[in-house]
């Protein structure tokens, strides 16, 4: 798998061929000239690499990987109607670029739906004819928030999530002919509505941004025989030197096994054969340990056999890691990789885009932050109530940056809000959600652990943020747990504290602070501190707004904003030996309003050197712990 850049560009190519020789979308959905950016808002350098007749090409699912595929990214038709129109619309608006959010710039629209319309896309693909032993899948990367799909003005399906990847079987669905009519309706009701929706609000200012609605990711279609592989399910042991491995096959006959082949460089370390349906293991032996220091990824090859003749065949990867708690050599409890203690400090990262909103232009773009976090010498991400594309994990895997992943918020208001962590059992702060609200998190959070679940780089669940919505926290995070045991849940960043999970985690800003080590620090818990810093420096021409930018502490200069840094970097390293065992600072970029960012929003500007960052931070993970 990638280790390297070089090897990243080299996959990247690969994928965009693929997507040259097997993109068949209809003749008005490639004229370039109907497209230009939404003016009025900073843009990013990738905004110009932007290509309608196909963005974001890449194939969008790493860790299952199947040749015959087509993306249907590019110009869409769209319509804006009012929220009670169930039928497909006979006249449409204009072109809408998919898979840019329709309020953004990128789009070529950049209008606000609201939860009083509904949002159309209609297109038409080129299929040739499959075989009665095929199925046609459409798939989507992600689809912000309700939506319906129809193929040749048949209603295929429903599907509710903003976030986690969803697709169906359109086989049944296709006409007779080449041309194929897709139909998609989406309703977003932003922050009028009980669903996860992170930090869009449909009136943004502050610490609250613009909607994003509609199709955020890839679009594509995938050609399978009637039996295929629809998921895999990957879990490294350390410990026992193995791969605990499962496929979810679709249409398995008796005696239909499956076969998984394990590889490093090419070479074959295990394999083993399983009924359809069942968990086995791969005996990995001497394992070489992935870390952010060494990323290292083995190959995962996975076919469906009958009768020993192959029916299905996929591609993963997986990596031999661990994530626990441990004790140092004083016996404090701190956050470990493969057994031993690692401080893990990293930037609050949003993945917001000013061009894209929720997307961003270009898949250099996506590898842009991870590999810039790293330069500045940061071995963790906070991934902020937000999930990203597939290839984004994809890219923290072979880089080697831990990843601690927070669930989208909702549902806000209406708890009691104790910022400082305290003793009692917190049942009165808790939220009182719905059976609705409850129904959506629930689904919505074991999808988003489902689809991510595979990726190493993922070492911390985070089911809140502060007390926005927080609501059942002890079942909430009990279920997890038992959900997910190889990794470490935080059960709410900076929020009401409940003695469940394996994290507490203090918010402060700005300067570095901890939970008191001589309350908790024989908790059993890791001691970390989830947010701090927040300082701000806006940089004119670089700013989402002329006026009115703000940061938790603002700057006038570069070399304010560095010895202000290096202050709290400095008060930071004091704490690690008294038990902290992880931070997060506020932030990888400005985002809308805020310029907090150490990059700017279009991310034109680095606002203090990486390799002054990096020495900075290289101390840190020095620490006795």
């Amino acid at each position: 798998m990638m280790q390297t850049k070089t090897q990243s560009k080299r996959i990247r190519q690969l994928a965009s061929s693929l997507v040259l020789a097997g993109l068949f979308i209809s003749s008005h959905s490639l004229i370039a000239q109907d497209y230009k950016p939404v003016e009025g808002k900073i843009m990013t350098k990738w905004a110009e690499q932007v290509n309608p007749k196909s963005p974001l090409p890449e194939y969008p699912r790493p860790q299952l990987k199947r040749s015959q595929w087509q993306n249907l990214n590019g110009l869409w038709q769209y319509a804006i109607t009012n929220a009670a129109q169930d039928a497909i619309p006979t006249k449409f608006d204009g072109k809408i670029l998919v898979p840019y959010p329709v309020e953004s710039a990128l789009s070529g629209v950049g209008k606000t739906v609201g939860e009083d319309h509904a949002l159309w896309y209609n297109t038409v693909i080129n299929q040739k004819n499959i075989s009665s032993k095929e199925r046609l899948l459409l798939h989507f990367g992600a689809v912000d928030w309700r939506t319906d799909v129809y193929v040749n003005g048949k209603k295929v399906g429903r599907h509710e999530g903003g976030y986690d990847p969803f697709s169906f079987d359109i086989t049944p669905y296709l006409q007779k002919g080449k041309t194929q009519q897709i139909s998609i309706r989406v309703w977003d009701p932003t922050d009028k509505g009980p669903q996860p929706r992170g930090k869009q609000v449909s009136g943004p200012n502050g610490i609250w941004y613009t909607p994003v609605t509609g199709i955020w990711q890839t679009v594509w279609t995938e050609l399978v025989p009637e039996t295929y592989i629809v998921s895999t399910k990957q879990t490294p042991d350390l410990d026992a030197s193995s791969l605990m491995v499962s496929a979810n096959v679709i249409g398995a006959q008796n005696g239909d096994q499956v076969k998984f082949v394990a590889l490093d460089k090419g070479e074959i370390v295990a394999q083993t054969t399983a009924t359809a349906g069942t968990t086995t293991n791969l005996s990995i032996k001497t394992p070489h340990n992935w870390s952010p220091t060494d990323p290292h990824l083995y190959q995962l090859q996975i076919t469906v056999l009958r009768k020993g003749k192959q029916i299905d065949a996929v591609s993963s990867y997986f990596a031999m890691r661990k994530s626990s708690l441990v004790k140092d050599s004083k016996g404090i409890t701190r956050m470990g990789l493969n057994n031993k203690p690692i401080f893990q400090f990293g930037p609050l990262d949003q993945g917001w885009w000013p061009d894209g909103l929720y997307t961003a232009p270009t898949d250099e773009a996506l590898l842009f932050d991870i590999e810039q976090t790293k330069k500045m010498g940061f071995n963790m991400i906070r991934k902020h109530i937000k999930i990203e594309p597939a290839r984004w994990y994809y890219y923290c895997d072979s880089l080697g940056m831990l990843v601690w992943q927070d669930m989208p918020s909702g549902d806000l208001g209406g708890n009691t809000w104790d910022n400082h962590p305290g003793i009692s059992n917190g049942l009165n702060r808790d939220k009182q959600r719905s059976a609705a609200s409850e129904g959506y998190y629930r689904k919505e959070w074991k999808a988003m652990i489902d689809a991510t679940y595979n990726f190493p780089s993922i070492v911390v669940w985070t089911p809140f943020n502060e007390a926005w919505g927080q609501f059942k926290t002890v079942d909430i995070t009990k279920w997890t747990k038992n959900y997910d045991p190889s990794r470490l849940v935080n059960s709410a960043s900076g929020g009401n504290f409940f003695w469940v999970g394996d994290m507490l985690d203090l918010h402060n800003y700005p300067d570095p602070a901890m939970p008191d080590p001589e309350v908790f620090g024989k908790s059993g818990m890791a001691l970390v501190l989830g947010e701090f810093g927040g300082l701000g420096l806006p940089i004119s021409g670089h700013t989402w707004q002329q006026n009115d930018n703000w940061g938790y502490q603002s700057f006038k200069n570069q070399d304010e904003l560095l010895k202000r840094y290096s202050q709290l970097i400095q008060r930071l390293k004091k704490l690690i030996p008294l038990g902290l065992s992880a931070a997060v600072y506020t932030q990888t970029t400005d985002v809308e309003v805020e310029t907090n960012g150490i990059m700017t929003y279009d991310r034109k500007v680095i606002k203090m050197p990486e390799d002054k960052l990096h020495d900075l931070h290289a101390p840190l993970y020095q620490e006795e712990n």
